[in-house]
């Protein structure tokens, strides 16, 4: 398999579209008017949410650190942006970097031409220039939004999306925007830096020994922008329920995550509702979402992420009393307490059982001695779907690493949640189904950036039906 590149992607992409007999029906195109009506069909309030979210190069403090990075309008995460199902959302995104970008609006299942994927659904938003997004927000739920270019994702360009239901009973006095994130922009390297070195250091695994270690060796971990020793202070009363939105924006860290002194209570996976389930602690793989509600006990405790398979954790200070802060090295007893499950969770409104139409195993390949990463041995597969089908990936790891498989566009089931980016580990397989119900040409991919941008993706594509 050759190194991958955007450009050999963007020629395959486009042979598959032009295909027909040799290779199937031609595909649909993010122009394609069938996208448009798809849209139109979405339930919709009326109201419409705009918004400007500039993407600038400027430097940023970590909490005592200062580094040179890039980000949305010079903040660590990016503003908040916040909607209602059914809104329409008009995001204005000016590029002030030195280099093309665009937006991936991470787990909303909204129109093709709107997903912010160069080549394949716009071109790149060069610098100087702007593009707006419009599309209907969907499905309530935790989301998040960050670029899909290069390895820009591991740079501080990324930013929670809520979109909230109204119809929610919404059982809680108060809610918390947790951000997880590895750094090492503006530390002396920067991940375009550390991508070409993975390629020349061909065979140095870094810390690969561990189940969800990873390839990188990230200085710093942030809680909302900041490292450890210099927290973000969450401040609530005892006694209350807070709803805590948790995102890893990682790109190459799975974060082990616990509230010293408090147990947690699954109520959401990727933004889709599940059966509550107390846990001690989550393990949160790179774009996973996961809400919890907890009750708070009085004093101050440590919210604290410890990055699986790496040295080093992000902490945060949910504080509703007096009492000295915790220290940055705190691990709380939680930490090594229960870790809920895929297996353990059950969707509330799961997909109706159905028999697969169409089934694509997709064989996650490659591997350290080269730093090339595929699907089915490729960078530049196609998957073809056709509207109206019960579709079943399974993804199936041939390799010595694990990968957080992301899917565009789709929420998918698993044996219990509803989710759209799920954990794979060596050696296993695992399957999601989805209905096919929202046309277009969407991406598939592994979201630890590294893999992702040497290979580890591939396209399922909507075909006309003749």
């Amino acid at each position: 398999m050759s190194p991958f590149s955007r450009r050999a992607f963007l020629g395959a992409t486009v042979l598959g579209i032009a295909g027909c007999s040799a290779t199937g029906n031609p595909l649909i195109l993010p122009t394609d008017p069938v996208v448009n009506r798809t849209e139109v069909a979405r339930g919709r309030t009326g109201r419409t949410r705009a918004v400007t979210v500039t993407a600038t190069e400027g430097q940023v403090d970590l909490g005592g650190p200062v580094v040179r990075t890039w980000t949305y309008d010079g903040v660590l995460p990016g503003k908040e942006l916040r909607v209602g199902a059914g809104d329409l959302v008009e995001a204005r995104v000016v590029n002030r970097l030195p280099a093309d970008t665009s937006v991936h609006w991470h787990g909303l299942a909204l129109r093709n031409d709107m997903d912010g994927v160069p080549p394949v659904t716009q071109a790149a938003i060069r610098p100087g220039e702007d593009f707006t997004y419009r599309f209907v927000a969907p499905a309530p739920g935790t989301y998040w939004f960050h670029p899909h270019t290069g390895t820009q994702l591991d740079r501080g360009l990324h930013a929670p999306l809520i979109v909230e239901d109204p119809a929610e009973p919404g059982a809680y006095d108060a809610e918390w925007v947790v951000v997880l994130d590895d750094w090492l922009d503006g530390t002396g390297t920067d991940p375009d830096q550390v991508l070409a070195s993975l390629r020349q250091r061909s065979g140095h695994l870094m810390h690969g020994a561990a189940a969800l270690g990873g390839d990188v060796a990230h200085p710093r971990h942030l809680i909302n922008g900041r490292i450890a020793s210099a927290p973000v202070t969450f401040a609530a009363k005892p006694g209350q329920r807070v709803r805590i939105r948790l995102v890893n924006a990682g790109a190459d860290t799975a974060y082990r995550v616990a509230l010293g002194g408090h147990r947690l209570t699954v109520t959401h996976t990727d933004g889709f509702p599940v059966v509550p389930v107390d846990t001690d602690a989550l393990v949160i793989g790179m774009g996973e979402r996961y809400d919890v509600l907890v009750t708070l006990a009085d004093g101050a405790f440590p919210l604290v992420a410890v990055a699986e398979g790496k040295n080093g954790a992000g902490m945060a200070v949910v504080r509703t009393g007096t009492g000295a802060s915790p220290g940055p090295e705190v691990r709380p007893g939680e930490l090594r307490g229960k870790v809920v499950g895929y297996d353990e969770l059950r969707a509330t409104a799961p997909l109706p059982v159905r028999r697969p139409d169409v089934v694509h195993r997709l064989e996650l390949t490659g591997g350290m001695m080269s730093y090339e990463w595929g699907v089915n041995g490729r960078s530049d597969g196609l998957q073809r779907v056709r509207s109206g089908q019960r579709v079943r990936l399974e993804f199936v790891n041939t390799t010595m690493m694990w990968h957080p498989m992301h899917v565009h566009g789709h929420t998918f089931q698993l044996n219990g949640p509803r989710k759209d980016t799920a954990i794979v580990l060596p050696g296993q397989t695992v399957a999601c189904e989805f209905d096919a119900d929202n046309p277009g040409q969407w991406m598939v991919h592994c979201h630890n950036a590294y893999h992702a941008e040497a290979g580890m993706m591939t396209v399922l594509g909507y075909e006309e039906q003749r």
